[in-house]
């Protein structure tokens, strides 16, 4: 891989079976709707969001769709898309047939250990890499082991089935936390981006991959309902709150970030990038996520004329994933802006405070009028930042334009 390259179009092929992964946690998420069932599907998502990134820093050391590495991404593909299949049956094993979290777990752990296997013939001459592997691989088995243990709990552990999913919750929590802490404390030396100009288009699709799944999620949450003047509006109202989520990242800040992650070199850049897209796309990625489970509970409150009427407000669950998915994306775009610039983003800090305060008021208004609030303060937010910062947008974009030419457009 060398500076400049871009994504290829098997690493493209690779991100549709995160797209598919992506519907299966917002599904899980509104099999159960209650605070623990958020919790499960947060837990996944990081998961999820962990072995999407670990192929992100492979891409960017070997072309994907070379050699070897093609035929071991395929296999990866195949096992991540059963994976995805046993998303439902990850924390609770459905009657007959497989144990349901024995083979999420099992397809988990090939798919960390053909990440390493690829990563480790990729790295032949690189000692430095090579040892860093060596590390990584560490947490990567604990936290695998953990995985298993939480599989393979016998129901007689626990007197009630609550416990018995509390431990199991408990276990997954610690999993992460061993593979995402020990990547974090083995450091960044021996590390290496090799394209920052690969680094961040990855980044940027896996973002819009994720606004689609908002987008998924509108028509999922009206498939069976007769069209009406409600849904239309709610499906422009969503509509312009994930383009209002798309212009806050592509508009300025993907072309900043990446001419600062360009400037950087060696392990800097490779701390930089972990931190800044490794961990803080995460928050990002999770709000779109709870956005789309906000937005298709909108769309069945509007359209869903026996159950529910255009005056009932969107309480519970669905307002705060509603709310809360914005709210936690604008977050990590403060914690990225803040590590790759070392800069706040006020009119976005302003933004993340006002739907804050704004969460109870919601809750009083119809479900539509709830969405219409938000998709005001997102796109008002959009408007002030570009009549504030107009000139050095403007400045920022036709650089990037002029060096790029028009074979790529900002924030491809």
């Amino acid at each position: 891989m060398t500076e400049g390259a871009s994504v290829t179009p098997l690493e493209l092929f690779f991100d549709l079976v995160f797209v598919y992964a992506l519907t299966q946690v917002t599904a899980l998420m509104a099999a159960d709707l209650t605070w623990w069932g958020m919790l499960h599907g947060l837990l996944m998502l990081a998961l999820l969001w962990w072995c999407w990134c670990c192929y992100a820093w492979l891409g960017n050391t070997v072309r994907a769709d070379e050699g070897i590495v093609r035929v071991a991404l395929f296999a990866v593909m195949a096992t991540m898309f059963v994976a995805a299949i046993t998303i439902p049956e990850a924390f609770a094993d459905l009657p007959g047939g497989l144990s349901g979290p024995v083979v999420f777990a099992s397809c988990y752990l090939v798919v960390r250990v053909l990440h390493l296997v690829i990563y480790w013939h990729a790295a032949r001459g690189d000692d430095g890499l090579r040892r860093q592997l060596l590390r990584a691989a560490l947490p990567m088995l604990g936290g695998a082991t953990l995985l298993f243990t939480a599989a393979l709990l016998p129901p007689q552990i626990a007197d009630t089935a609550r416990q018995e999913d509390t431990l199991r919750t408990l276990l997954w929590v610690l999993a992460l936390a061993v593979d995402y802490g020990g990547v974090m404390a083995i450091g960044a030396r021996g590390w290496q981006i090799f394209s920052a100009a690969h680094w961040t288009e990855r980044h940027g699709l896996i973002i819009i991959v994720a606004l689609g799944e908002s987008l998924v999620a509108i028509g999922v949450g009206v498939t069976a309902l007769p069209i009406s003047w409600p849904i239309v509006v709610a499906s422009f109202l969503g509509i312009a709150v994930a383009a209002a989520l798309w212009w806050a990242y592509f508009d300025v800040v993907s072309i900043a970030a990446e001419k600062v992650l360009a400037r950087a070199q060696g392990a800097e850049r490779a701390a930089l990038g972990r931190d800044s897209y490794t961990y803080l796309h995460l928050p990002m990625v999770a709000g779109i996520i709870l956005l789309a489970l906000g937005l298709k509970k909108v769309l069945s409150y509007v359209g869903d004329g026996t159950h529910h009427d255009l005056t009932e407000p969107l309480h519970g669950i669905g307002l705060y994933a509603l709310y809360g998915g914005v709210i936690l994306y604008l977050l990590g775009h403060l914690g990225f802006r803040l590590r790759n610039m070392g800069s706040v983003n006020w009119p976005r800090t302003a933004t993340t405070l006002l739907l804050a305060a704004l969460v109870p008021v919601a809750g009083h208004l119809p479900a539509l009028a709830a969405l219409g609030l938000l998709a005001a303060v997102c796109v008002g937010m959009v408007v002030v930042e570009v009549v504030l910062f107009g000139a050095a947008r403007r400045a920022l974009r036709d650089a990037f334009l002029d060096e790029h030419g028009a074979g790529r457009a900002p924030g491809q």
